[in-house]
């Protein structure tokens, strides 16, 4: 049976093979907004329509969410490192194809099955990291995740921009291709072998309850605007929380029979306040440069590296204060997030300002101003946010626990795209592009997104106050102490 944790004599090479799964995470986060910028290209080149748009950027974040968490379990039941290397070359092998796409539904698609097998990769890498270091080099490894992910996310459209001016946007995912090469070979050679310490199975009325909801969710936000909203669509939405309640009640049933979700996870209220804060500040993340780029780059004809280098404002703005999370989350961890969400909305409701005065006259400088408070912010909360989440989970439930919280971010990504798609083209109509009203329109619909940051401040009370930084190592199969 494969130990769950390894020692320093064992794998003095481990922080070698952390930057090979970091690596991996890196390419996956980058694709999530890597398509930003080059939409408006792809939509005219493959003839896509408003709702295949959405589907080519919340298909991913849907299929990723939807199979994040049976992702997770596969890696406990038959190999982390195993399930590890078949999404790699999944995603790799996607990723050629959504650059050889000849039409708007084959580049959904091949999103969708980019999406599918980054459900398989993604999880194993939170999970490595867990069985691997013990703490205190843990939160290290952790504060190394918590910079890769947003960092990817914020520099995406600048990638994108880039490749889209130069050799064209099929380069966006072709990229991908030598990256996953490489990433499959260090960790073929590099990385352990590990799987859960007790026998498992895996849940399929869960998967497919939780799939069956999901679905029920998100097809109609999508979907609804160009269908003009009919009765079924909001009946679905509706049916979908009973539908996500009948899976909570089957994992509780199943609880000591290899639940998709263990219910022990629900009974830990870091775990259960930080996943519903992640999807809802992941939803406000991941959706307002889309909105932007709707409004300067299609309505106003700013060129895409234009747009890559004013969202550049987040960016550095995370950087900015991203070690200060890390350096003091173990001892203030609850204060900066709360202190980081504010900011955030603050920084979200000037740009709402900005844009409700100057409209299409807005320039560069004042969005990247606005966005760099807003980033600063971001920088407080996310590289220490994954680490409350995980806080108790013990290694026997690493895949499950790194795959719900990040079906969270999934989910909330995808509900964020679809909810400002909904709210964006449902106040610009269906008549002719009219850059005044795609202008009011962009700053109504960023309204969400400042709403979700302050949502997210009543939660943080419910959250430990320190990270896990001051844990002792927890012994085989046994959790590590909670905050």
């Amino acid at each position: 049976m494969a130990t769950e944790s390894f020692r320093r004599s064992e794998f003095p090479r481990r922080w070698f093979a952390l930057f090979i799964v970091l690596t991996a995470m890196f390419m996956n986060q980058l694709d999530v907004t890597i398509v930003n910028v080059a939409l408006p290209y792809i939509q005219r080149d493959l003839g896509a329509g408003i709702s295949l748009q959405q589907w080519i950027l919340a298909g991913f974040a849907l299929a990723f969410a939807l199979l994040l968490v049976t992702g997770g379990r596969l890696g406990d039941i038959t190999g982390r490192k195993k399930v590890f290397l078949i999404g790699i070359a999944g995603f790799t092998a996607a990723s050629a194809l959504a650059g050889l796409a000849q039409s708007g539904e084959m580049m959904a698609a091949a999103r969708v099955a980019q999406g599918v097998f980054a459900a398989l990769m993604v999880p194993q890498v939170l999970s490595v990291i867990q069985v691997m270091f013990q703490p205190p080099e843990r939160i290290k490894a952790m504060g190394l995740l918590g910079v890769v992910v947003p960092f990817a996310s914020i520099t995406g459209p600048v990638v994108g921009a880039l490749l889209t001016a130069g050799p064209g946007w099929r380069w966006i995912f072709w990229v991908n291709v030598p990256i996953g090469v490489l990433a499959f070979s260090g960790a073929a050679r590099l990385v352990p072998e590990s799987k859960s310490d007790r026998p498992l199975r895996l849940d399929i009325p869960g998967v497919l309850l939780l799939g069956l909801a999901s679905i029920m969710l998100m097809f109609p936000l999508v979907q609804g605007h160009e269908l003009g909203w009919p009765v079924w669509t909001l009946v679905s939405m509706a049916l979908s929380l009973p539908v996500f309640a009948v899976f909570g009640f089957h994992q509780f049933r199943r609880e000591g029979s290899s639940p998709l979700v263990p219910p022990a996870l629900f009974r830990n209220r870091s775990f259960v306040a930080g996943s519903v804060l992640m999807a809802l500040v992941f939803s406000g993340i991941m959706s307002y440069l889309i909105v932007l780029v709707w409004d300067f780059q299609v309505a106003h004809g700013w060129s895409p590296l234009r747009m890559a280098l004013t969202g550049l404002g987040w960016t550095i703005g995370l950087g900015l204060t991203a070690s200060l999370a890390i350096r003091y989350g173990s001892v203030a961890g609850r204060r900066l997030i709360g202190l980081g969400l504010v900011v955030m909305a603050a920084g979200m409701a000037a740009l709402i300002l900005v844009l409700r005065h100057y409209g299409g006259a807005t320039d560069s400088w004042q969005v990247f101003a606005c966005l760099l408070v807003a980033g600063t912010g971001s920088g407080l909360v996310v590289p220490i946010l994954v680490d409350l989440v995980l806080a108790g989970v013990p290694p026997r439930d690493a895949g499950a626990g790194s795959g719900v919280a990040n079906a969270t971010i999934q989910l909330g990504t995808a509900v964020g795209v679809a909810m400002v798609g909904a709210i964006f083209f449902g106040l610009v109509g269906t008549g002719p592009r009219d850059p005044a009203v795609w202008a009011g329109a962009t700053w109504q619909t960023l309204i969400y997104n400042a709403g979700v940051f302050l949502v997210a401040v009543a939660l943080v009370p419910l959250l430990p106050r320190r990270t896990r930084r001051h844990e002792t190592p927890a012994g085989e199969g046994q959790p590590a102490s909670a905050p």
